[in-house]
């Protein structure tokens, strides 16, 4: 299974993202293992669509970013 595959029959569901986000303009956020709601999942290579700090926000993944809760 794809990680686009996992992302999509994972929505509304919970994940982990162990490492730092990166924010263009902003850079590192300092918060590594925020936990996450999943809304959706882009047909793009792997974007998430995450609720982060109460805000959906569209989000670059690879495997190494995501644990599925």
């Amino acid at each position: 299974m794809t990680l686009l595959e996992k992302l999509e029959s994972h929505r509304g569901g919970l994940v982990r993202l162990p490492t730092q986000l990166f924010w263009y303009g902003r850079g590192w956020d300092r918060t590594p293992g925020r936990i996450c709601l999943l809304l959706d999942a882009g047909a793009y290579a792997a974007a998430a669509y995450l609720l982060i700090d109460g805000q959906p926000r569209w989000i670059w993944v690879v495997t190494e970013d995501v644990e599925f809760l």
